[in-house]
């Protein structure tokens, strides 16, 4: 493989990463064939010393999301994250996906929960002192708030478990990866060791 073709599948790999980032990265392994091109070794050497730029392109934009996500702990850096861990084991998907959508499915529903029953309490502490709600409208008042208390607490735990959510699909992709790290390190047969 040439430098020009080795960057062009790197390059296109890192699509999505912010493009900052992407020629960073697309430098700095520019400058390993200019540095290898001075030391005497040709650019199909070096191609295949760096292995596959597509699971290099992989890798690279997995350690990037969870970067984002140790920072910013937010859903859009949890969302990428997750999709970017998943983009290294593309065959545990067929296993974690199925199992992973049916728990986000479930967080989604008591999301909805959430806000619906919030929004109930608002409208019970603001109109149930004006409708002659039993127990008069300071009980009303009280109601309201009380369900509104009791959804921003399920919320709050909501969050919580989202981010040992998030956190734990992390974890698990490196002991993954550390476990196949050195299958994918090895030459393939015929390759000198």
């Amino acid at each position: 493989m040439t430098r020009a073709e080795f960057i062009a599948r790197l390059r296109a790999g890192l699509v999505g990463m912010p493009t900052a980032t992407a020629a960073e990265i697309v430098a700095d392994y520019e400058a390993h064939f200019t540095d290898a091109a001075a030391a005497g070794r040709s650019e199909a050497e070096v191609a295949q010393a760096l292995g596959s730029p597509d699971r290099l392109a992989r890798e690279l934009k997995a350690e990037a999301g969870i970067q984002r996500w140790r920072q910013e702990q937010n859903p859009s850096a949890a969302a990428g994250a997750i999709l970017a861990v998943l983009g290294l084991g593309a065959i545990d998907i067929l296993f974690l996906l199925p199992f992973l959508m049916g728990v986000l499915g479930a967080m989604f529903g008591i999301l909805i929960a959430v806000v619906t029953t919030f929004i109930a309490g608002g409208f019970v502490m603001v109109v149930g002192p004006f409708a002659e709600a039993p127990g008069g409208p300071f009980a009303a008042f009280l109601a309201g708030l009380g369900v509104m208390a009791g959804s921003v607490f399920v919320g709050s735990l909501l969050t919580i478990f989202t981010i040992w959510l998030v956190n734990g699909i992390v974890w698990f992709a490196r002991l993954h990866y550390r476990l196949l790290k050195p299958a994918l390190q090895q030459p393939a047969s015929g390759e000198p060791a």
